[in-house]
């Protein structure tokens, strides 16, 4: 039986129907990996409820005042271990949450709820909902949960290769948008969240566009999938 042939049928089967602790689920990973519980003004102990505030960041290297424990000019294999072990603390975190946020029918959830939405317009399943939400804020535990997604055989490499695009245009949009991009902020001429909108609308875009290539020019190369 094909990849694609074992995914239906599980989705059609009694293991996958969605009572409402699933979406009470897929609500609070929603709220979790989104960044939204650091916004509220007067109410910052909502913040410990945020996937990003829990990461934390790492300390600076006491002699210098400015790197971190990565330190600067690395070079080959050490500079990259380096690197690959500061993704560590996300990555792990993320996956952990996933699992305990799965067993509770998030994952089932998001099937339901944005199948609907993600299937016409990328061709992929609403299961991949949470990894789409979560690379908003963490390139890296949006990378982690989609492998996870590709490991359990719930998506088939063509859906892998274009939620990769959507996920690297405009990655961790929301960190990257409000940490980085504030430095530009006194120089625009238009409300704040009309560049964040418009880059939001070019993720699909480019996904979409990712999409009919993979349907059209590479066609052949996922015909036995």
């Amino acid at each position: 039986m094909e990849k694609n042939e074992k995914k239906l049928t599980n989705f059609d089967s009694e293991e996958w129907r969605v009572g409402p602790k699933a979406f009470i689920s897929l609500a609070a990973a929603i709220l979790f990996f989104s960044g939204i519980m650091t916004g509220f003004d007067g109410m910052k102990w909502l913040s410990a409820f945020d996937f990003s505030t829990l990461i934390g960041k790492f300390g600076t290297v006491k002699t210098l005042g400015k790197d971190t424990f990565v330190g600067t000019g690395g070079l080959g294999a050490r500079g990259g271990f380096m690197f690959a072990l500061s993704l560590v603390p996300s990555v792990m975190l993320a996956i952990g949450c996933l699992e305990v946020l799965s067993h509770y029918g998030a994952i089932k959830a998001a099937h339901k709820l944005l199948t609907p939405l993600l299937r016409p317009l990328l061709g992929v399943p609403g299961l991949t909902g949470l990894a789409l939400i979560t690379d908003l804020q963490s390139t890296d535990a949006g990378a982690a949960l989609t492998k996870e997604l590709y490991d359990q055989d719930l998506i088939t490499k063509k859906e892998l290769t274009i939620i990769g695009s959507w996920q690297y245009s405009g990655a961790g949009l929301i960190n990257n948008y409000f940490a980085i991009g504030s430095a530009l902020f006194s120089y625009l001429t238009v409300p704040l969240l009309v560049p964040f909108l418009l880059m939001f609308v070019f993720k699909f875009v480019g996904a979409m566009f990712v999409r009919f290539v993979l349907n059209t020019v590479y066609k052949e190369d996922f015909k036995n999938e």
